[in-house]
């Protein structure tokens, strides 16, 4: 997952404690959060619903119409299972938060439904 890798006593450690999402699936969120810092120009902190809009854009860039299964596949199944992956991470040391965040500014950034299907790009489609 584009070069990403973490250790294999972190991955350990992930999997015992927080055993519903996929080993992958933290990767995944790394990968979106240098993806999202990528498409801002600079590095600085990004917010929850920034992170969950750029998990959005690298899934449907990644996985098409395959985005929301890849990612159900994984465990994650709404804007909220974001922010649990991110705060195991911030549990274990590989992220750091501010003191404003709060794993509460996933909660519902976007509809899975409407985000990977009804609002899917379809190449062609005339703009409405």
């Amino acid at each position: 997952m584009s070069g990403i890798l973490l250790a294999e006593n972190v991955i350990d450690r992930l999997r015992k404690r927080y055993p519903s999402y996929h080993e992958t699936a933290y990767l995944f969120i790394l990968s979106a959060l240098h993806f999202t810092i990528e498409r801002l120009g600079e590095p600085r902190h990004i917010a929850g619903p920034e992170l969950a809009e750029g998990c959005r854009d690298l899934a449907l860039q990644r996985w098409g119409l395959m985005a929301r299964t890849v990612l159900e596949y994984w465990g994650i199944t709404g804007t909220r299972d974001l922010g649990e992956i991110v705060f195991a991470l911030v549990d274990l040391g590989v992220l750091v938060k501010q003191d404003a965040d709060s794993i509460d500014s996933f909660d519902a950034v976007y509809d899975f439904q409407e985000a990977f299907e009804t609002a899917y790009p379809w190449p062609g489609a005339a703009a409405g």
